[in-house]
């Protein structure tokens, strides 16, 4: 297959993305009306809203995953079918995070109590950061994937108090000191009763 067709479904799957989170209401950019780079705060009110943030880190694990996963379960399969599984999940993944069950998961069991969702912005960057994720793990390896994603997962977790594996954690199985761990930071935590 040719790489513009590759390049084309890619595309595509970012305008999937971007329509239909309009299409549901979710707003272009910050309500700020300022367009970021990085939110380096996952307590901020424009977390998730600009380009960038800690989030972004998971989305661009997402990508890898899907190479090391895909070589490790089907050693023989190409990019075509492993791009295929890329933006099919990392459009699924938008779509389904922006459901009200998903949402309101999201704000009684993970560290970001007040999400309201992705701008369109957001969404459609992360989605872009998850194929880059995938590119880059297509391109170094299977070792290196694994070191790249480890060291995302320990940045995000270390600085962000939030990565793939805890939000993961958290939404299927909340564990109250990891939340109390997350909360240290956040200026905004009500104080527990004495």
């Amino acid at each position: 297959m040719r790489p513009s067709i590759l390049f084309a479904a890619a595309v595509l799957g970012a305008g999937i993305v971007g329509v239909t989170l309009y299409q549901w209401g979710q707003p272009p950019i910050c309500n700020c009306g300022e367009v970021k780079l990085w939110v380096g705060s996952v307590f901020s009110p424009e977390n998730s809203q600009h380009i960038a943030d800690w989030y972004t880190l998971s989305h661009i694990v997402h990508g890898m995953l899907v190479v090391l996963l895909g070589r490790w379960l089907f050693p023989r399969a190409g990019i075509v079918p492993l791009m295929v599984v890329a933006v099919v999940t990392g459009v699924a993944w938008e779509l389904v995070e922006h459901t009200d069950f998903v949402l309101n998961k999201f704000r009684d069991t993970t560290l970001y109590r007040d999400y309201l969702g992705d701008t369109v912005l957001n969404a459609v960057c992360d989605y872009l950061w998850m194929m880059g994720g995938f590119a880059l793990a297509w391109a170094v390896g299977q070792r290196w994937t694994l070191v790249l994603i480890a060291g995302l997962e320990i940045l995000a977790a270390a600085i962000g108090r939030d990565s793939l594996a805890l939000t993961t954690l958290m939404l299927v199985y909340p564990v109250e000191a990891i939340e109390q761990w997350q909360q240290e930071l956040n200026p905004n935590a009500v104080p527990a009763a004495q």
